[in-house]
């Protein structure tokens, strides 16, 4: 083909413009994100756990319990909060007192652990 010049123009892969060796780098950046994604969709899949995708459930996880390295993983909505508990913040030392039971009218319940029926009953101010 000849130009107006009267000049030959070759049109192949030699002809077109230089192309920067980077831009196959961030081909593969773009498909190593593409991967990283479907492997994190993956294991939500794999531990039967939706939950963690949609944005409107609530879900709470506890992994290991009893254990030092418990974990308690909260999400409300769109926020996820991560505890590992400590003796800071769940731990120490102690005696068990009772137990307190909270009834649908609000009230609490308070049954000492020896069976002691004495102020058993706190909450509202009442003995």
């Amino acid at each position: 083909m000849r130009s107006k010049s009267g000049r030959t123009r070759r049109k192949g892969l030699l002809n077109e413009p230089d192309q920067s060796p980077l831009t196959s780098v961030a081909n593969l950046f773009d498909v190593a994100m593409v991967f990283s994604v479907a492997l994190i969709v993956m294991l939500v899949v794999s531990y039967h756990l939706p939950q963690l995708l949609d944005p409107d459930a609530d879900l709470t996880v506890v992994t290991n319990p009893g254990q030092p390295d418990m974990k308690i993983i909260i999400k409300e909505g769109k926020t996820i909060e991560v505890m590992n508990m400590t003796d800071r913040i769940a731990g120490g030392q102690g005696d068990v007192l009772g137990t307190a039971y909270k009834l649908p009218d609000g009230k609490v319940i308070y049954v000492p652990e020896d069976g002691d029926e004495e102020g058993a009953e706190g909450g509202d101010g009442e003995s």
